[in-house]
């Protein structure tokens, strides 16, 4: 995990991109987990704030198996994030532009995004979400 791979291996349609590897599942569905440096599986002792693990009392850990990061043939699912693009356009995935849905919310953030000066009135670049009307069933 967290290596990158070049596209080219996957196809000719991914010529020239370079990919992330950001995760997967093996052929019965444990994910991979980062910092496990394998690629069989291990049972962890999972508590709260740890990857792969939803914490449904307070308190409780719990013993889980999980994959190692270790890229292996075993592997049913791997996700991959695209880091550089290619040459050409790869169809539902580079060829259209979607705008950022959420921005950031502290001013100078927003000042680094945008790359505006102390001067400069933060509140008129701020990034809201629109809010449609639901539908009513």
């Amino acid at each position: 995990m967290a290596s990158e791979v070049p596209g080219d291996s996957l196809g000719d349609e991914f010529k020239g991109c370079i990919f992330r590897i950001a995760g997967g599942n093996d052929k019965q569905g444990f994910p991979m987990k980062q910092g496990i440096l394998c690629n069989h599986r291990v049972r962890l002792l999972f508590k709260k704030g740890m990857s792969c693990y939803r914490e449904r009392r307070s308190g409780c850990r719990k013993r889980k198996s999980v994959r190692g990061c270790v890229v292996g043939p075993d592997l049913a699912v791997m996700s991959l994030v695209l880091v550089k693009k290619g040459a050409d356009e790869i169809p539902g995935l580079t060829d259209d532009n979607k705008p950022r849905r959420l921005g950031p919310k502290r001013a100078s953030n927003i000042r680094k995004l945008f790359g505006l000066e102390k001067k400069d009135d933060v509140r008129q670049f701020v990034v809201r979400r629109q809010v449609g009307d639901k539908k009513k069933t």
